[in-house]
């Protein structure tokens, strides 16, 4: 489990799929006139807009090449499903792509590649994303296709029968086949009680096999709504055209009946909890995992910075403390890693994970995070060490400048978990103003036993037969 920053965390490789040349028009796309657009005060080439419908449309300027990403975020997600349709989210999402209307199956897909664009999905814990990359000019078709599916999919019981199958065979692909994935969805159930992180964003195989298309309809019909969506567009393009576009395409469709969401607050937890998973494996694996706050339930407003930067100090680089004294150092460990995400909107688990080195045991690699963990609550981290994070996080703002799709990914995740893309603007002076004092107050006040959870992974005989996938990493269509 590789570590992963708070704003950084959503972001997925495989989608970040490079701008392409402009190709033939399909008679989809048009032009209009544009509209007005101020730039927010946060940030001079980022631009707001919100439709009549309570749509929000948000802009950001990057006149660096002929390219556009375009976004679509809906506020649903694993999070916000109940026991016996878990995964429905996911599956929705597939058949997304499966026809509406006016367009057949995959033929969004072919109209987008017939353009010079690439597409994808993806599905969160807190959020649906949908995105096209595509030269500049092909913004109108993306836009046209996105409000075509919103609100006019054709959900056909054939193509659910097929796609239903796909997502089970990405979860045995993905989680059942691969040890340190179950063990890590098996960690996340016995931590999360009531929480609606408690089950797997993909769902769970007994929901799945029980899956009907009417439990699709419905989740469509509730949170498929442009009330309940974002539309982020970044790139070579004019914010006064983008949201003249907007008004165009997503403007005529009605708001939804947007349901109302529960706090769904965690309950307390009275007590260390621990399980063993048992699963045909190579190595043992240990996932510990302690309750914190995120930036939505934080007590100071500074904690959840203060455990960015702790993050950092320990797994931030070669330089960090895991890979200089546990890695390298002791040798206790093989891999080790850190995971904590600030911005969600439920309360989050600051998380360790890894294997032990070759004639080492599970007990010797949990004792030496310990070590390390109380080391941060009796000593300060150093000046040295906290200009190592603090470069770190400048240099990594430097770099995603680099990337319009992360550049309208952080805006369209910060946004749909309710945090504001402003904060994006906020998080590098916030970072740079934690002190070690405030390091060691949070390791103090949150690496407690009762606040702890640990699984650990039993390995069995490998069956030869069936194959282990050892990497982990998120799905998506």
């Amino acid at each position: 489990m590789m570590r992963k920053t708070a704003i950084s965390l959503a972001v997925l490789a495989a989608l970040t799929a490079g701008g392409c040349a402009s190709a033939p028009g399909t008679g989809f796309g048009g032009s209009v006139t544009p509209l007005e657009a101020k730039a927010h005060p946060a940030n001079a080439k980022v631009f707001e807009h919100t439709l009549d419908n309570g749509m929000k449309i948000i802009v950001k300027e990057d006149h660096r090449a002929p390219v556009m990403v375009s976004q679509v975020w809906y506020k649903v997600g694993s999070s916000y499903e109940h026991n016996g349709i878990t995964g429905v989210s996911h599956v929705l999402e597939h058949m997304m792509f499966k026809g509406t209307k006016k367009l057949g199956p995959n033929e969004f897909s072919k109209i987008i590649a017939e353009n010079g664009g690439r597409e994808n999905a993806f599905t969160g814990r807190d959020y649906t994303a949908y995105f096209q990359t595509m030269e500049k000019r092909r913004l109108p078709v993306s836009m046209e296709l996105e409000a075509d599916r919103m609100r006019n999919l054709v959900l056909l019981e054939e193509e659910f029968k097929k796609e239903v199958q796909v997502v089970m065979e990405e979860r045995r692909m993905r989680t059942e086949d691969n040890p340190q994935s179950l063990t890590y969805e098996q960690f996340t159930a016995t931590a999360y009680v009531n929480s609606p992180y408690h089950h797997p964003v993909i769902g769970w195989m007994d929901d799945l096999e029980n899956m009907e298309l009417d439990d699709l309809a419905q989740w469509y019909q509730h949170w498929y709504a442009p009330n309940n969506a974002t539309l982020v567009v970044a790139g070579d393009v004019n914010a006064g055209e983008v949201f003249a576009l907007a008004e165009k395409y997503f403007g005529k469709l009605p708001a939804g009946d947007v349901p109302k969401t529960k706090p769904r607050q965690e309950i307390e937890q009275k007590g260390e909890r621990r399980i063993v998973v048992k699963a045909p494996a190579q190595l043992p694996y240990l996932i510990m995992g302690y309750k914190v706050p995120s930036l939505k339930d934080a007590a100071e407003p500074w904690e959840p910075y203060a455990l960015e930067v702790m993050a950092a100090v320990l797994d931030g680089g070669n330089s960090a403390r895991f890979a200089r004294e546990l890695v390298r150092g002791s040798e206790i460990a093989a891999d080790i890693g850190t995971s904590y995400d600030a911005v969600s909107p439920h309360q989050e688990l600051f998380m360790f994970s890894g294997t032990p080195n070759q004639g080492k045991k599970i007990g010797d690699l949990e004792q030496a995070i310990d070590k390390q963990l109380n080391k941060l609550k009796t000593q300060l981290v150093t000046q040295a060490e906290l200009d190592r994070v603090k470069a770190q996080v400048v240099a990594g703002k430097v770099y995603e400048k680099d990337s319009i799709f992360y550049q309208a990914m952080t805006i369209g995740m910060l946004e749909t978990t309710g945090f504001g893309w402003p904060l994006a603007e906020e998080y590098l002076d916030k970072i740079k103003a934690v002190t070690p004092e405030q390091v060691r107050e949070v390791a103090k006040k949150y690496f407690i036993s009762d606040n702890l959870t640990v699984a650990v992974l039993d390995p069995q005989p490998l069956d030869q037969n069936r194959p282990v996938r050892m990497g982990g990493g998120r799905h998506a269509r």
